[in-house]
């Protein structure tokens, strides 16, 4: 068995989870609203306060989505319920983030000739609470993470300076500079 699909995902109070004919799941919580289309050989189950995911073979297709499938369910629980956040941290003279119209863009100064203007994907909210400092917050992991790389991927920190937005607990490796004549 699959060590993290075996594994039971516990419903806490107020949250309702459902699966379709098709076998979709849908997951609604205190935050909001989340689905997910499973594979139809995966059987997607709940007893009690608990949801179950079942394979019907030990084949490797089959293992390697019990697993997946598992993670993802448990991924919409934990987000309609707490929620998602990245935390980034932007260094440079003169770079700086701002949060505008309730969360739903943020103005970046990036050393640029220009102003870049993010937009907020559905239920992600974008919050600055230093300049130099940027929290995406939301109900989907992956839509948290994928918009959180693309603002790192507008300033990637380089090496030689640190320059640039990283992710709050990454770690930059700074290289040495070009040795002086002596």
């Amino acid at each position: 068995m699959s060590r993290i699909g075996r594994l039971p995902i516990p419903v806490p109070a107020g949250v309702t989870v459902t699966v379709a004919e098709d076998n979709t799941v849908t997951v609604k919580g205190p935050k909001g609203e989340l689905s997910q289309k499973v594979n139809k050989d995966i059987k997607v189950e709940q007893v009690g306060a608990e949801v179950l995911v079942t394979r019907p073979s030990d084949s490797k297709p089959h293992r390697s989505m019990h697993g997946l499938y598992r993670s993802l369910i448990n991924n919409m629980v934990v987000g309609v319920t707490k929620g998602f956040e990245k935390v980034m941290v932007i260094e440079g003279v003169g770079y700086k983030a701002a949060a505008e119209n309730n969360g739903d863009s943020l103005n970046l100064a990036l050393g640029y000739s220009h102003p870049i203007n993010v937009a907020a994907p559905a239920n992600i909210k974008f919050e600055t609470p230093a300049p130099t400092r940027i929290v995406v917050k939301g109900i989907d992991k992956q839509a948290v993470g994928a918009i959180s790389a693309d603002i790192r991927a507008l300033r990637k920190p380089e090496p030689y300076h640190g320059k640039g937005i990283h992710y709050e607990n990454e770690v930059v490796r700074r290289k040495e500079g070009k040795a002086g004549k002596k």
